[in-house]
């Protein structure tokens, strides 16, 4: 069986080129981020990235954490896909916004449900697709429009990445995988989109320990897995009595 479980974030991330692609599951708050994985990226320096995400770090909108946006402040990013790329606040503008601003990071937006089914067009081999959200809007400049059922659609094309950043509860050694809580937003559908996708989890257990009925994520989809040693300094928001 090919081993996948590497024994420190900096190694899981060290073959990173400049110029990647990298997908990183994340909602609004911390229980569902990548943060080691993240955090030796910013290390390993990698330069010129494209970051799919549902924000762009530092929105400021619940526990205040250094997530994703360490790689804009680090100005390893070139561009960002995302659906809030912005702080909640005017005041306390984020790494990002100011770098957007300033034309050295460029921006695309797109609505969260159709940034989640962008992801899994690609995952699923599908190019692209029509969707009716966003037309009459910023969001349509550009892109062609057809009508079905009466309704204008928009055509959006697939996204793909070259590594996926995962958070996820618990793995076996062949990468199947289980999520808690927030972890269940993006992680699951980009864990399915890269060419390698790394997941970094709270627990590794033998192959079969798992009870196949809650594996979300077959194991075929992951290549490296990471086991977190320690406690961040922030609330995961994960009920330490669960247990799978």
């Amino acid at each position: 069986m090919l081993n996948k479980i590497f024994s420190t974030f900096d190694a899981a991330v060290q073959d990173i080129p400049d110029g990647a692609t990298i997908m990183l599951g994340n909602f609004a708050g911390p229980g569902g981020t990548p943060y080691y994985l993240i955090h030796a990226l910013k290390r390993q320096g990698t330069k010129n990235l494209t970051i799919i995400a549902n924000t762009a770090g530092g929105i400021g909108l619940t526990v205040d954490y250094a997530d994703h946006r360490v790689l804009f402040e680090n100005k390893q990013v070139k561009k960002v896909i995302a659906s809030f790329p912005f702080a909640t606040s005017a005041r306390n503008p984020s790494a990002a916004e100011k770098q957007i601003a300033a034309g050295e990071v460029a921006l695309e937006i797109v609505p969260q449900g159709t940034l989640s089914e962008r992801i899994r067009a690609g995952a699923a081999g599908i190019p692209a697709f029509y969707t009716p959200t966003g037309y009459d809007t910023v969001i349509a400049k550009g892109k062609e429009v057809k009508w079905f059922g009466g309704k204008p659609c928009l055509l959006e094309n697939a996204l793909y990445a070259d590594y996926a950043f995962i958070r996820a509860y618990k793995a076996d050694k062949m990468g199947n995988l289980v999520y808690r809580g927030t972890q269940r937003q993006f992680n699951p559908v980009m864990a399915m989109n890269a060419r390698i996708t790394i997941a970094e989890v709270d627990e590794i257990v033998e192959v079969g320990e798992i009870d196949p009925e809650v594996i979300v994520t077959p194991g075929l989809f992951v290549k490296r897995i990471v086991k977190v040693t320690e406690k961040p300094d922030f609330p995961r928001h994960l009920e330490t009595s669960f247990r799978v």
